[in-house]
């Protein structure tokens, strides 16, 4: 998004309440950056891609996402203000999976899917964001242990 036009956004989005700020993203680029009562951030279009989406972040933890919206890479600065300020930030990103257990050894071993950037947690099961918080040294030993079988 160009400065102006992110400008143009944030006074928009500011008149109706929201705490709204212009965002730096890169070399002339920006986006929009609105500020969630609860402790968490959504920043908008900060992928240079054609439509519109957020990552939502708690202290710089992605915590959820709100996904391209159909059809806005044609939306004037009215539309995109509406749509930011009717977004729900409360959807979740996914659900906690735990990693599969890996075989012990041999070349028959298939990946894993990855999960989509647009999954979706399934009904009944918690979001990321209520995982509970494991140290990231914690999390690679296991993994490590797992991978060369002690």
């Amino acid at each position: 998004m160009e400065e102006a036009t992110a400008q143009q956004v944030v006074e928009r989005l500011r008149a109706r309440g929201s705490f709204a700020h212009v965002h730096p993203v890169g070399v002339y680029a920006y986006s929009v950056r609105i500020v969630i009562p609860d402790g968490r951030e959504a920043i908008w279009d900060a992928d240079g891609a054609a439509g519109l989406e957020a990552v939502v972040l708690r202290d710089g933890v992605l915590v959820g996402m709100v996904e391209q919206i159909p059809g806005s890479e044609d939306f004037d600065t009215d539309q995109v203000v509406d749509a930011i300020a009717s977004a729900d930030y409360d959807a979740p990103l996914g659900s906690h999976v735990s990693a599969p257990a890996l075989p012990a050894s041999g070349p028959e071993r298939a990946a894993p899917e990855p999960a989509g950037p647009t999954a979706s947690a399934p009904e009944g099961s918690e979001p990321l964001a209520a995982a509970p918080p494991n140290p990231a040294g914690r999390v690679r030993g296991q993994l490590l242990r797992k991978l060369i079988g002690r």
